[in-house]
């Protein structure tokens, strides 16, 4: 039995209410003080799993105006679904009990970029890229914001058909909701 959380519905429009508020430039800077270190001691209750890319332009927890300990943020380039990032959720979803998963991608993503332009990037470039090589083959359009946006999709499917964890979640109130960043206005779009 998974621990009570938020729902994803309530977790979602917790996100969304964020967003608007980082668009419009009034963060409201909560629970990010030496009182919330201090609550936090005991355990962690994030409400969200956001699975985002490593690119330092996108800040989940700036782009949600959440606090520390609200969301559970994985970072990997290309917000791909590899054995750690899987992992990563896993933990959340069992021992959190965290009903709502983000694939956030972003525009102007340069692994995707990277995966487009195909070539020989050394092992571990290759193999991070070769978790985001079927959305390029999956998209029919081959400019790099329509693949990122094919790319959140496809990861979306994946975490569920790799991992039992995840899957069984869903039927026991978890989502997986695949988004996209825009670097220019801040603004998440859900896709």
């Amino acid at each position: 039995m998974r621990p009570e959380n938020l729902s994803w519905e309530s977790a979602l429009d917790r996100l969304k209410a964020g967003n608007a508020n980082f668009v419009s430039d009034s963060l409201d800077g909560k629970l990010q003080d030496s009182s919330r270190r201090n609550e936090l001691t005991g355990g962690q209750k994030p409400y969200a799993i956001i699975l985002s890319c490593a690119d330092s332009r996108v800040v989940p927890e700036l782009a949600f105006d959440t606090g520390m300990g609200e969301i559970f943020v994985i970072r990997v380039a290309g917000n791909t679904a590899n054995n750690s990032s899987i992992a990563s959720i896993e933990y959340a979803v069992a021992h959190l009990g965290v009903n709502l998963i983000v694939v956030l991608g972003h525009e102007s993503c340069g692994a995707v970029t990277a995966a487009i332009a195909g070539g020989d990037n050394g092992h571990n470039l290759n193999h991070l890229l070769a978790h985001i090589t079927p959305a390029v083959a999956a998209s029919e359009d081959k400019a790099v914001n329509s693949v990122v946006k094919v790319n959140a999709n496809l990861t979306s499917s994946a975490l569920a058909e790799r991992s039992s964890i995840i899957s069984g979640a869903q039927g026991d109130g978890l989502k997986i909701v695949p988004a996209y960043y825009n670097l220019g206005t801040g603004k998440v779009d859900w896709l």
